[in-house]
């Protein structure tokens, strides 16, 4: 068997692992990182984050040609009826996917990180053996960092496997489903179920809260309900889904009522899960968080220099959080005094229309009088209405002290606010004032024209509404 021993061993190659990784060789760290999937990335580039947004962006394509080719047409241009391969719509966001891994690779290696492919198993906290195609690989390590990620939430009665599939399966399917059946109404469901209603699917979706994206407040997750229902999604809240068999799905209403519905694939999408089994954590002597494994804010576990990042340290599990907790812990190992203490870390639901949340929201605040609250509607600012995004009940929203005017919370639902979030969190990593943001000259026409006005209109003196 092999032997190799490293400063740093970092277990898994997601969007934690690898930039620990890479800015561990920036730092001159010897580093080896073990990964068992077939591409670099993890979850995030694979079969999550990235191939989900191509689908995304696809869908919409196909949307937009479609009303083009309606009786009406759209803005004018009229087209003749729209059809899509799915199978080659698959192979254009493989590209993307194995673009983007190539990218990684290259990215290690100037790093000078050795990169294992191989699934890892230890026997202790500092040494573990990797399987791998050529053989065994015993490993020990001064310092080890877990990022083994998550996986979907299987439910017992609904376990993966043929036409039940999870979100990995369902970015890669060769033809859109006739009838998709989507259970669990969080923002994986969400945005997939939009997609593929996008493409032509009929969609049915299965929530048992009552009501959808339950983690975000009414308000931000109304516009979302209403395009369900425009576009003849059909919504079941407060329901149980049950087994599945002969291309139905057995459901059980919010007044107990048993029903079936017709599906050609059930997208299980209930929640992930912390990916802790079957590489050996049981070995390793660290104290657990319930599910997940319990950091400080050094992301230091309770075993001397073993250190947990990303999915498997809990909520939230969002890639970038990951990230930024990797270059951290790279950082601490190389001897630099850091911590993880973020103000904030944005959400993004890339749904129809798209959420964000940064900070504290209107739930968080309930009560409180000490707080100022402010609303700015899309439909005000002309860059929306310009690309079709003023109509839907999209807003931005400021929440900020009374005392001091410090901003506490932003967020905003409307089409393409996903890229307003980066100047959400920084203005609340700044510890900005409203008179910041007012004081900031925003681009005009942009939608970000909404995050000046909102604060404006906190102060008491918007110019547009």
């Amino acid at each position: 068997m092999q032997t190799l021993k490293t400063k740093v061993l970092i277990i898994g190659a997601g969007t934690g692992g690898y930039v620990a990784g890479i800015r561990c060789g920036q730092l001159g760290l010897d580093t080896i990182l073990v990964d068992a999937s077939p591409g670099l990335g993890g979850t995030c580039l694979n079969v999550g984050c990235i191939p989900s947004k191509a689908i995304i962006h696809a869908a919409g394509k196909y949307e937009t040609v479609a009303k083009a080719a309606s009786d009406a047409g759209t803005l004018g241009i009229t087209a003749s009826t729209p059809a899509i391969d799915l199978s080659k719509t698959v192979e254009w966001k493989d590209g993307v996917v194995k673009k983007l891994n190539a990218g990684v690779a290259a990215l290690l290696k100037k790093a000078k990180v050795k990169v294992i492919k191989g699934w890892a198993e230890f026997s202790d906290a500092k040494t573990c053996t990797v399987k791998t195609d050529d053989g065994d690989i015993r490993i020990t390590a001064e310092h080890v960092i877990l990022a083994t990620g998550s996986e979907p939430v299987e439910l017992p009665f609904l376990p993966f496997g043929g036409d039940v599939i999870s979100s990995t399966e369902a970015l890669s399917l060769p033809e859109v489903a006739k009838k998709l059946v989507v259970v669990g109404g969080g923002y994986i469901g969400l945005e997939l179920g939009i997609a593929f209603r996008k493409l032509g699917a009929e969609v049915a979706i299965v929530e048992m809260a009552e009501r959808i994206l339950p983690l975000y407040d009414k308000a931000l997750t109304d516009p979302v309900a209403k395009w369900l229902e425009k576009h003849g999604v059909q919504l079941l809240l407060g329901a149980r889904a049950g087994g599945f068999g002969d291309g139905k799905l057995n459901v059980t209403d919010k007044d107990g009522n048993p029903m079936q519905l017709d599906a050609d694939k059930v997208l299980v999408t209930v929640g992930r899960r912390a990916r802790t089994q079957g590489w050996g954590l049981e070995n390793m002597g660290v104290a657990m968080n319930g599910p997940f494994v319990k950091i400080d804010n050094r992301c230091a576990t309770s075993m001397k220099n073993v250190w947990a990042i990303g999915d498997l340290t809990g909520e939230p599990m969002l890639a970038h959080k990951g990230s930024a907790q990797g270059e951290v812990v790279a950082e601490i190992i190389a001897g630099h005094d850091r911590v993880f203490d973020p103000t904030t870390i944005a959400a993004v639901c890339f749904t129809e229309p798209e959420i964000v949340s940064a900070g504290l929201g209107p739930d968080d605040v309930k009560g409180r009088d000490d707080v100022i609250q402010a609303v700015f509607p899309f439909a005000a600012i002309g860059r929306a209405l310009a690309i079709e995004a003023g109509e839907d009940g999209g807003f931005v929203r400021v929440i900020a002290s009374k005392s001091d005017h410090r901003l506490l919370g932003v967020q905003a639902v409307g089409q393409h606010v996903s890229e307003l979030s980066n100047s959400f969190a920084q203005m609340l990593e700044m510890g900005a004032v409203l008179e910041d943001v007012a004081g900031t000259i925003h681009v005009h026409p942009t939608l970000g024209e909404a995050f000046h006005e909102a604060s404006l209109r906190a102060l008491g003196h918007a110019i547009h509404i």
